[in-house]
């Protein structure tokens, strides 16, 4: 579907730490899914919709407007600063492109609509057809993963998951990874350290990529959750990254830097994703969710038949696995033509464009009724789909205040004083103290601004 995947999903990537921002400002002022005709008496309307160009493609639009011949699509491509333009006026598009996982804070200013009656009178995209991801959509006025749905996921991934070259393993004389037990964070980086390899100065091999440069914020926050500890208090104006669980997770990341196992902010890879290193074979494994597999199927036999997928590591005893974003869409609270765009909801989530992406191993439907659509031809695709379907047992949800953007408040916070700590300027106390000082001003400008 696309000519280089990772260079969408790092635009993907930087659209959700955008899209949190976006949404985190304060405004100022069935087989046939999809088909019918217009709600507006006979009229033709006009849909506004805002989204990538490569997600709802051009024939996506032209097969949606054919089924349905009383409706239009005026496509507008996703520009967070145009679209908080919009919804500050009172002129929203009728359907948006958002992430569940950073939600809360749109939904808690009342910008999106509840779903519930649409995915009630469904024949097509019901309740129950939903995977977890979903729930992070879900909104009951205090928190997320309860209350009515604001939102659907289009596809998602469990994001901790690792991707490893058995190669680079033997190579090393290094039994492969359990394609169904999680390793821990800590002998993870044990194993890191014996597969990184080193030469005049200078990394040769890499044991280990975290995609540093995308998320700091979920990776941590998933480890502190495996713990057992709390990223933020019950009424999610203040966090705590002094705790034992957040420090530990902090230590491990300064730690995995000290170590030079893998790419940093201090030491970045050299377009900023570990794709092209795993590539050429100089990082042995990196962690990147299931739809990381979609790069493999046109690479070299030498590429496709030593890769496999293992677990999301765990720090702690729970076994944790989450999405970090599951982008999807929703309706704005003021959109002019919701039952149109509950149509095209329709379609996109459950016609013909999802079983498209299900088929592509791009990423995991969010339906149910879609899992036995993920590609199974190629061994590394028939591994890959039986260690996800045994991950989905463990998919939880993130938490999300209201009151800040989700990865795009916290990781230039997170990475600078992490960068403090590797450079030995500041202990992991004092860096989890600052931490928790910027974030916790971040959250009260945000519960001030929304009241």
């Amino acid at each position: 579907m696309f000519d280089r995947p990772v260079s969408r999903r790092r635009l993907l990537t930087s659209s959700a730490l955008a899209a949190g921002s976006a949404l985190a400002a304060p405004l100022l002022a069935a087989c046939d899914a999809g088909s019918g005709g217009p709600s507006g008496g006979g009229k033709t309307v006009t849909l506004t919709v805002m989204y990538k160009n490569n997600e709802l493609t051009k024939e996506h639009i032209a097969d949606f407007e054919a089924r349905n011949p009383g409706i239009r699509i005026d496509f507008i491509e996703y520009d967070d600063t145009r679209l908080n333009a919009m919804l500050a006026s009172n002129e929203p598009p009728d359907l948006v492109r958002g992430a569940a996982v950073g939600s809360a804070s749109g939904n808690a200013q009342q910008l999106a609509t509840a779903l519930d009656p649409y995915l009630d009178s469904s024949s097509v995209l019901r309740k129950e057809h939903l995977l977890p991801a979903n729930d992070s959509f879900r909104w009951d006025g205090k928190r997320i993963g309860a209350g009515p749905y604001y939102g659907i996921v289009k596809d998602w991934s469990q994001d901790a998951t690792l991707w490893y070259n058995r190669a680079l393993f033997a190579a090393a004389r290094i039994a492969p990874l359990s394609t169904t037990e999680a390793i821990s964070y800590d002998e993870l980086l044990e194993i890191a350290k014996k597969l990184t390899k080193k030469s005049g100065g200078k990394t040769q091999v890499y044991g280990l990529g975290l995609e540093w440069a995308w998320n700091l914020w979920a990776p941590i926050s998933t480890m502190i959750l495996q713990q057992g500890g709390q990223l933020y208090n019950t009424d999610l104006t203040e966090t705590d990254m002094t705790t034992p669980q957040a420090l530990r997770a902090l230590k491990w990341y300064v730690d995995f830097a000290k170590a030079g196992v893998g790419p940093t902010s201090l030491d970045p890879a050299p377009d900023g994703a570990d794709l092209s290193l795993f590539l050429a074979k100089r990082m042995a494994i990196t962690q990147d969710g299931y739809w990381y597999g979609g790069n493999f199927v046109k690479e070299p036999d030498e590429i496709k038949d030593n890769v496999a997928m293992a677990p999301a590591p765990v720090m702690g005893d729970k076994r944790i696995s989450p999405t970090y974003a599951g982008w999807g869409a929703y309706i704005p609270a003021k959109a002019r033509h919701k039952d149109e765009a509950w149509k095209l909801m329709e379609y996109f989530m459950a016609g013909p464009p999802s079983q498209e992406r299900a088929r592509s191993g791009w990423g995991i439907p969010a339906l149910q009724s879609q899992l036995s659509l993920m590609p199974q031809e190629l061994p590394y695709q028939q591994q890959a789909y039986q260690t996800q379907q045994n991950e989905l047992r463990y998919a939880g949800q993130l938490p999300d205040s209201p009151y800040i953007g989700a990865a795009g408040a916290w990781h230039p916070v997170l990475d600078k004083h992490l960068q403090r700590a590797v450079k030995n300027e500041i202990t992991v106390e004092a860096a989890g103290k600052a931490i928790t000082d910027e974030i916790n001003k971040l959250l009260k400008q945000g519960k001030d601004q929304i009241g």
